[in-house]
């Protein structure tokens, strides 16, 4: 037992000295932080989704935003998709699984907002159809996915996680979006609305 805990452990931190060591996913990291700052700015908001343990995660970072994270501060315009329970069935049931983001997408955004799409496949249909939304509207669609080929590569900007293991890919997108949201509240500590 004590040997899989241990490699499990050693598993999660060489994808995390990956990533560290990778100055193009720092980059996007640092990219991703002032797309979702320029959309706060400018009155706009910032809107997650996943599937399944990404849709958890995509709750969360939501709520790290629209809450608070270190500090006592404003809310910040950030929601998840993935929240909906009765929006969901009632879109799957009557259009089909793979429209649940892309409908709700069309009633809830406009031109400037963000859209990021967690996926540690990539392949998730109901994400890339709402990217496909994304563009026709004017929104920004950031992707977050693990290492292998995918469907998500139209985005306009792809977070790959160094790893095709999907727990490992979960643990580093937390990180990432957690610095993320570091980043985003530091700015409007420093610059309220």
């Amino acid at each position: 037992m004590e040997q899989l805990i241990t490699s499990r452990i050693k598993e999660s931190i060489e994808v995390k000295t990956l990533t560290l060591k990778n100055a193009d996913l720092v980059k996007k990291v640092s990219e991703i932080s002032q797309k979702c700052i320029d959309a706060l700015t400018a009155g706009n908001k910032i809107i997650f989704c996943g599937n399944g343990g990404s849709a958890v995660d995509s709750m969360h970072l939501a709520a790290e935003l629209s809450g608070r994270y270190y500090v006592d501060r404003p809310p910040l315009n950030a929601e998840s998709m993935s929240s909906d329970n009765a929006f969901i069935t009632a879109v799957a049931n009557d259009y089909g699984y793979e429209f649940i983001f892309s409908r709700l997408l069309k009633a809830k955004a406009k031109k400037g907002d963000v859209l990021i799409g967690m996926s540690t496949s990539g392949n998730s249909k109901n994400i890339v159809e709402a990217f496909k939304i994304a563009k026709e509207l004017g929104v920004t669609s950031i992707g977050w996915t693990g290492s292998k080929p995918c469907l998500m590569d139209d985005c306009d900007i792809l977070m790959k996680i160094p790893s095709a293991d999907t727990p490992r890919i979960q643990e580093t997108q937390m990180l990432l979006g957690h610095i993320i949201c570091e980043l985003i509240e530091k700015h409007f500590i420093d610059n309220p609305l």
